[in-house]
């Protein structure tokens, strides 16, 4: 009996900005029966360190050929499926931090014998998924979501962002974002306004993707309101530009995280289950006329890089 086996498939990269759908569409490729693992976040400063065994002390931390060692060959191990015990029984507080090594030791193992390759479902790795895919040979999809949902999702969850976090980075401010460095300063100040501090976010976050889409004609750019609103159609484009196996268990779910017998926004900011066509345009519900107007402004002219005037409503 083989301990392992290689990969079937190249591994993948799921990223964007965060609730920009990432988990969603991650679940629903993650059914395929192509093997594939389902990894959460590796670059999250909240991910188990059995799964990597590396901290990152800050959201949105930045990887190049730069600063890439002492990350590189921990990664590798991720991707590889490899599970890392004696890390994980290290930060272990509680019975249920047990439980959870038991699970995520014995899927990493299973997984790793049947072939699977990693499936990252990684917001937070997207100013270092150019690294990623160069380093590990990774297929990559980056979703892209309405700056007005972005924003709204942000305001109904109060989730603030610390924009010194990125000041902290000089390779990032140098590679990516010094165009927006004084934005940046005025919201690592505590207390600015929640809808421009989180649209300056978006803004932050899709100059990134609108530079891949230029230099990565490979990968795979998709808005959210398109899978949301086109829902089966366009998860089997997805499937086949990725060289997925589609079948009965992945139409199921797509059917069942999408049906519109589910809430449009749910309170559990985990759940991938949707009224996906109504979930779209509840942002117009979310935040005022002002505040639309303001994140218009503000995220302009970026936004006419995937969006025109009547994905506005209008």
């Amino acid at each position: 009996m083989r301990l392992s086996s290689a990969p079937l498939h190249k591994p993948l990269l799921v990223t964007g900005a965060h609730r920009t759908g990432t988990g969603w569409v991650s679940r629903v490729l993650a059914k395929s029966p192509t093997p594939l693992c389902y990894v959460w976040e590796p670059f999250s400063p909240r991910h188990r360190p059995g799964t990597l065994p590396i901290k990152f002390e800050r959201y949105f931390q930045y990887v190049c050929a730069e600063n890439c060692e002492g990350y590189a060959g921990p990664i590798a191990d991720t991707i590889a499926l490899r599970y890392r015990p004696l890390a994980e029984l290290r930060s272990l507080r509680s019975p249920r931090d047990a439980g959870r090594m038991v699970r995520d030791w014995g899927i990493f193992t299973r997984q790793r014998r049947r072939g699977a390759a990693a499936l990252l479902k990684d917001p937070i790795a997207l100013f270092s998924s150019e690294w990623l895919a160069d380093s590990f040979d990774l297929d990559v999809v980056i979703l892209i979501r309405h700056p007005a949902a972005f924003v709204a999702s942000l305001k109904t969850r109060n989730w603030r962002h610390s924009f010194q976090s990125l000041l902290d980075q000089p390779l990032l401010m140098r590679d990516f974002l010094h165009p927006y460095e004084e934005e940046i300063r005025y919201h690592a100040v505590k207390g600015r306004d929640i809808v421009d501090e989180s649209a300056v976010l978006w803004k932050v976050l899709y100059s990134a993707v609108a530079r891949f889409q230029e230099r990565r004609p490979d990968w795979i750019f998709v808005r959210l309101e398109d899978l949301s609103r086109n829902t089966l159609p366009a998860f089997q484009k997805l499937y086949e530009d990725l060289g997925l196996e589609w079948g009965e268990k992945v139409d199921e779910f797509v059917r069942s995280t999408s049906s519109s017998r589910n809430l449009a926004v749910d309170s559990d900011a985990g759940s991938v289950r949707r009224n996906s066509a109504a979930h779209s345009w509840s942002w117009k519900k979310q935040l005022t006329p002002e505040e639309i107007e303001r994140v218009r402004t503000i995220t302009g002219p970026l936004w006419k890089s995937f969006y025109n005037d009547a994905d506005w409503g209008e």
